[in-house]
């Protein structure tokens, strides 16, 4: 089991890592259907875990409960989280896709405390309550996109559209609160290879009948060999080494705490915009970036400094 510092370290190069590979998949997202792009990204990952599939000795056998819990996590975190963002900020935009997914990290406290019984500490939810300011001033700092694709729907079904658009962006949040509360729960029994390779093969399974159909129809020889190569780095960080990072985390840290790393990943995302792809920062983003990181220190500084115990020692 890593200590709290490495793991604070895990979750947050996940994180990171995540914001990254999210900001670099557009020209993914334009070459290949969604759904098939799910499933090749699966498949990828498939095979490049499949010696994380092999039981270690100390561990113990599956039970219906794990197997479960690990259909459930790849369903919610992996599956649906997936089709309803995507679908969701289609009917809305990112603005809005932007302050709603910053529900996240106070969707996980509140899990975290009815499902797993965690104490959260008063420090943790001050910290929680940066994060979601941070990323919705951090939202509201960009233009408003919307991404209707036509302009003659009626105005009350439009309407009617886009609140549909925010009901698919709020069960995202759920979905992903959802994956780091199951998560912590199944690192009390499995590590955090076999977790990444077993959920990663439930996905694989269950985008394989939309993959499948979409791929008979996909013309693969227009892909050119830079998209390739860009899959295959998508697929290796969101289906691997994120997935690693994050439950490795997990092992230590509370699943309450670990939610206010999420910050992490919008600040990955603008930063890689910014170094790849020529975006400009705003004094608001500035700020909004300014309020998130400090919600990561608070959430992770120690809970006694040491001036205050030698304080408290000469008392």
């Amino acid at each position: 089991m890593p200590n709290r510092p490495t793991a604070y370290l895990c979750l947050a190069l996940s994180m990171m890592l995540v914001g990254a590979y999210v900001a670099l998949s557009k020209p993914l997202a334009a070459a290949f259907p969604v759904l098939l792009l799910a499933w090749l990204r699966f498949g990828i990952g498939a095979i490049a875990m499949l010696g994380w599939l092999k039981k270690p000795h100390q561990e113990p056998p599956l039970t219906r409960q794990t197997q479960g819990l690990l259909f459930l996590q790849s369903l919610l975190g992996n599956f649906l989280f997936t089709v309803c963002m995507i679908y969701g900020v289609s009917l809305t935009s990112a603005t809005s896709a932007g302050v709603i997914m910053a529900t996240i990290p106070a969707c996980v406290a509140v899990m975290s405390w009815l499902f797993l019984r965690e104490q959260v500490a008063t420090r943790t939810w001050v910290a929680v309550a940066c994060a979601v300011a941070g990323i919705v001033l951090f939202a509201l700092s960009k233009p408003e996109h919307s991404a209707h694709a036509s302009n003659a729907l009626q105005p009350e079904n439009s309407q009617n559209l886009q609140w549909l658009g925010y009901a698919l962006l709020l069960a995202a949040s759920l979905c992903e609160a959802a994956y780091s509360v199951i998560g912590k729960k199944l690192t009390g029994t499995l590590g955090p290879r076999r977790i990444t390779a077993l959920i990663n093969l439930w996905g694989f399974m269950l985008s394989m009948p939309f993959g499948l159909y979409f791929a008979l129809y996909f013309d693969f020889t227009a892909v050119r060999w830079p998209t390739w190569l860009l899959l295959v780095f998508y697929a290796m960080a969101a289906c691997m080494w994120s997935v690693w990072l994050w439950m490795t985390g997990l092992k230590t840290v509370p699943a309450a705490q670990s939610g206010v790393f999420t910050v992490l990943l919008p600040v990955s995302a603008a930063l890689v915009g910014v170094l790849a792809l020529g975006e400009r920062f705003t004094t608001m983003q500035f700020m909004a970036f300014g309020i998130a990181l400090a919600s990561v220190v608070l959430a992770t500084m120690p809970a006694r400094l040491p001036w205050r115990t030698g304080r408290d020692m000469r008392a």
